[in-house]
């Protein structure tokens, strides 16, 4: 057998672009939990959901059986714009690591937005636009959802109302100038223009927010508004389907070169960029047909999957939101102002909640400061100055690589680089400046927001 050289980059072509979403559920044995009305502790269906969200994106929500949806047209000639996106191998970075390892990563930051969130993004104002919509409102963290968010509005018209977590507002006004380029409106959360963000500031005042009290905010702003809907850029199960397209199309590549990956390592936040680089992966592992190996990777200051509990929780600080079963650190839980904004959320997606529940991924969490030294390195040997939230990934790849030059194994490894670090220059400020920190929340006080946790039938 004779093997081919294995391109820098790995490209496919236009006609090669996936059709549909994969939809892991349908191969998940255990489905994920519904979520539950808070009023009534039951489970929501399509009514119930249809004053908040768009109504053919809550079909997609509800449905844990159909394997493959087809991607609208529309929104496939949209993601030509920046799709395919290229899997990298790491050929530099594994020369200056001196590991036998083979390491690919899966590149999203090739689109104005800076990273993977578009994916989704476009697809989510599609349906608000085909509804006949006026506009929809979120939240943002870092500001990668918001700027996905404000160019797929734009594409299509859209108004777009966006609340930012107020720390990540005032690091990155780059990345607010670039929605208001693209019409949006920008709004730091918490703030006093919804009933929700007074509440917060009332309890907490001085809060750097959180991406629970935005979600509080925009949900309550498109409820009070008429022709507008919420929309999400992670944790729900619509946003991991549509982010499937980064597994699929990674997988394509890779199976070009006959090239099967040994572990698949992503950041987790909320989780949409981990489920979306898994999911065909993992649906093979659920059929049994291969195996493969896992990671999330978090922040240590944010250690949902880790350190929190799988629990009934609300999905927003304002408690304005269903109740999904996650693992959570309490939605009265504010991160501290660590620098992956976009990892500042204080639950998990139920999809991969459930998956790691039941053993089949594990997760890891790591310090800032290790996080930006992994950065520096990548950005130095592989030419892209890497998100702050891509960079955890990057830190455990590189972690994986170094044991496998101690055991002299070759194993193949592929990681998510969601995105551009370009609009985190702050960030990059303070590590090289030595003024970074490594908080991670003490067990006492993610005890005292375990205590606040819902009450919910069957729930210890």
């Amino acid at each position: 057998m004779t093997f081919e050289k294995i391109p820098y980059k790995i490209y496919l072509t236009e006609d090669e672009m996936p059709m549909n979403w994969y939809n892991v559920r349908a191969d998940m044995k255990t489905k994920p939990a519904p979520l539950l009305n808070p009023a009534t502790g039951t489970p929501m269906g399509f009514d119930d959901l249809r004053p908040v969200f768009c109504d053919e994106l809550i079909r997609q929500e509800l449905d844990n059986d159909t394997r493959e949806i087809p991607i609208p047209q529309e929104i496939r000639d949209f993601y030509k714009m920046y799709r395919p996106s290229p899997l990298v191998r790491a050929y530099c970075l594994e020369e200056k690591l001196q590991t036998p390892a083979k390491i690919y990563y899966k590149f999203e930051g090739n689109n104005t937005s800076g990273s993977h969130k578009l994916n989704s993004a476009i697809a989510q104002a599609y349906y608000a636009k085909n509804q006949g919509l006026k506009g929809v409102t979120t939240e943002t963290g870092a500001g990668q959802w918001g700027t996905a968010l404000s160019m797929a509005c734009s594409y299509l018209g859209l108004d777009c109302q966006v609340y930012m977590v107020k720390v990540s507002y005032e690091q990155k006004p780059f990345r607010r100038e670039v929605m208001r380029t693209y019409g949006a409106a920008v709004t730091p959360s918490p703030s006093d223009t919804t009933s929700v963000g007074r509440a917060i500031l009332k309890e907490h005042p001085g809060t750097t927010g959180s991406l629970g009290c935005a979600i509080s905010e925009a949900v309550e702003a498109a409820a009070s508004q008429p022709g507008y809907r919420y929309v999400l850029g992670s944790v729900l199960n619509q946003v991991l389907l549509h982010q499937s397209i980064i597994g699929l199309e990674a997988k394509a590549a890779l199976d070009k070169y006959n090239i099967v990956p040994d572990i698949i390592i992503g950041c987790a936040g909320g989780g949409s960029n981990l489920g979306g680089l898994i999911s065909p992966f993992m649906g093979e592992k659920l059929r049994g047909e291969r195996d493969y190996q896992f990671i999330a990777v978090e922040p240590a200051s944010c250690p949902s999957f880790t350190r929190g509990k799988f629990a009934y929780d609300f999905c927003d600080t304002g408690k304005v939101c269903p109740l999904a079963k996650m693992y959570t650190l309490g939605s009265n839980f504010i991160p501290s102002a660590n620098h992956a904004g976009g990892l500042r959320y204080h639950g998990m997606s139920p999809v991969l909640s459930e998956l790691y529940h039941e053993g089949l991924m594990e997760a890891r969490a790591v310090e800032q400061t290790k996080v930006f030294e992994a950065a520096e390195q990548f950005a130095r040997v592989e030419g892209i100055l890497p998100a702050p939230e891509s960079s955890h990934a990057i830190r455990v790849a590189i972690d994986e690589a170094m044991k496998c030059k101690e055991t002299g194994e070759e194993k193949t490894i592929v990681f998510g680089l969601t995105g551009t670090g370009y609009f985190d220059m702050v960030a990059y400020e303070k590590f090289h400046n030595g003024q970074m920190t490594d908080y991670i929340p003490t067990d006492a006080e993610l005890e005292a927001s375990f205590a606040q946790l819902p009450k919910v039938p069957g729930q210890d």
